[in-house]
């Protein structure tokens, strides 16, 4: 089969294609505490020994956590810190990792940080005062005090706190799924207060980049009224295999490999359908696109977000689909991921740690394989690809024009796909290859931590055999004469 590749850039493709997500979520996954050495006040070792390989280009740090964060609890001397009840997860959250421990983890692997502020709770009463005395309410005055705090070099508060420089933080999210609850703010209240917030954040810095949610058919309104405020228009995207009687369920995954194989090839269609309907809705505004949280939404025999299918390889190559979706509307969407981030239970989690930390090995979730093989082999600008039918691939190329980037993905189980590459009408001298293929109901867990680690290949000519089942990454050298930029 052949594939044919331009070397003319189209456009650019974001840094940011391959976030990471963190939130503190209580009982439901230990998450944030399970990463955290509470006895000598850092992360884990072994944590960020594992950050580092990823190297996400982003880390969100919010979620429905947010909208009962007050961010003063969680800064300065570490015994003054104030414990807080996590009224959407359960449990008790320490606030030892707040704002400086956040940009501590991102300086260590050059993530870019994204902060989610409390927007008096999206309208959450029941969470904005969960009971008589207790106020979590998040004011637009207090979000602009942080966006101070991180990006102001003579904040008197964060000078106080022995930091001297400004974080010089960036990129701020306004609101948290706050279509996603009846209880909370309606489209209208809420476009009027992401318009009051962001012009209270500008006005402590007028450089920030400021998401605003939008999702639910929501993004009209927020444009017509906040839209001169805002950057980018943020959504979520949680689902299934999008079909009638889905066996991604419990263990029921395990009956039928074939139709649990089916149903993983049909699970990016939902994302195209999703992202079709933000790039329409935010057309008429001249808007980006931000998808600032998107997993797989299954249950498990532990509950939500458990379903161990999503430990297996069959799920990492419907998660590799996923990510090629994300890649082709690159012209317009600029933040996306496709899991959490770290924990010890959940199975959306990009990365899972022992706990205790020393009783075993952590490893990547097959989603944390291919987020960091794609993000580490990617090139600035996409490129025109034609691929057979039957193989799923996406193109870029580097600033310089001198590597093309390809990312394939073999949606077929049991055969391998002979593929042969041509730039420019003219076949490639060489490919070098990182691929992971393995039988699609392999599963990972401590007891194997490296079943799914890439293995690397070189390849003289034209010449490359996508095994079955099989997501690889390629770097095609061109000569500087051989491509058009």
């Amino acid at each position: 089969m052949r594939i044919q590749l331009s070397s003319k850039a189209t456009h650019t493709i974001s840094p940011y294609l391959y976030m990471q997500f963190l939130e503190p979520l209580g009982t439901a996954d230990s998450s944030v505490d399970a990463a955290w050495d509470y006895l000598n006040n850092c992360w884990q070792p072994v944590f960020i020994e594992k950050y580092k390989q990823l190297a996400p280009p982003m880390l969100r740090f919010g979620g429905c956590f947010a909208s009962y964060y007050h961010w003063k609890e969680a800064v300065g001397p570490r015994e003054s810190r104030i414990p807080m009840l996590n009224l959407c997860w359960d449990g008790l959250y320490s606030n030892q990792v707040g704002t400086d421990e956040v940009i501590s983890l991102c300086r260590e692997s050059g993530s870019e940080p994204l902060f989610v502020v409390n927007m008096e709770s999206d309208g959450r009463m029941h969470w904005a005062y969960p009971k008589p005395g207790m106020d979590r309410l998040g004011t637009a005055a207090e979000a602009a005090e942080w966006v101070d705090y991180c990006n102001n070099p003579d904040n008197a508060l964060r000078r106080s706190h022995g930091i001297a420089d400004p974080y010089n933080i960036r990129y701020w999210q306004i609101g948290n799924e706050t279509s996603y609850d009846k209880r909370g703010f309606d489209a209208a209240t809420t476009a009027r207060k992401t318009k009051e917030f962001a012009r209270a954040m500008r006005e402590a810095d007028p450089t920030i980049k400021l998401l605003a949610w939008s999702d639910s058919g929501w993004t009209s309104r927020i444009c017509e009224t906040a839209g001169e405020e805002i950057d980018y228009l943020a959504f979520h995207h949680h689902f299934n295999s999008g079909l009638r009687d889905s066996p991604l369920v419990g263990d029921k995954y395990r009956d039928d490999p074939g139709e649990t194989w089916y149903h993983l090839m049909n699970a990016h269609r939902s994302l195209v359908e999703c992202l079709d309907r933000m790039r329409e809705e935010a057309a008429p505004y001249g808007k980006r696109l931000a998808m600032t949280e998107g997993h797989f939404s299954l249950h498990g025999h532990g509950g939500r977000n458990c379903c161990e299918v999503l430990s297996t390889w069959g799920a990492g190559v419907s998660y590799a689909r996923c990510l090629n979706v994300i890649e082709r509307n690159a012209d317009i969407l600029d933040i996306a991921t496709m899991a959490d981030f770290v924990g010890n239970r959940w199975q959306v989690n990009t990365l899972i740690l022992p706990t205790p930390i020393r009783s075993g090995k952590a490893y990547f979730q097959p989603v944390g394989e291919i987020m960091r093989l794609f993000r580490h082999h990617i090139g600035t600008h996409a490129v025109k690809i034609d691929a057979p039918i039957g193989v799923d691939a996406t193109a870029s190329i580097s600033a310089d024009g001198n590597t093309l980037y390809v990312h394939l993905v073999n949606p077929n189980r049991t055969e391998a796909v002979r593929l042969e590459f041509f730039c420019d009408d003219a076949p490639v001298k060489g490919i070098n290859a990182w691929f992971i293929a393995e039988d699609s109901m392999t599963e990972v867990s401590a007891l194997n931590p490296n079943v799914f680690t890439p293995v690397s290949r070189s390849c003289e000519g034209c010449e490359f055999y996508l095994p079955p089942a099989g997501v690889a990454a390629l770097e095609i050298p061109l000569c500087p004469a051989e491509n058009n930029q």
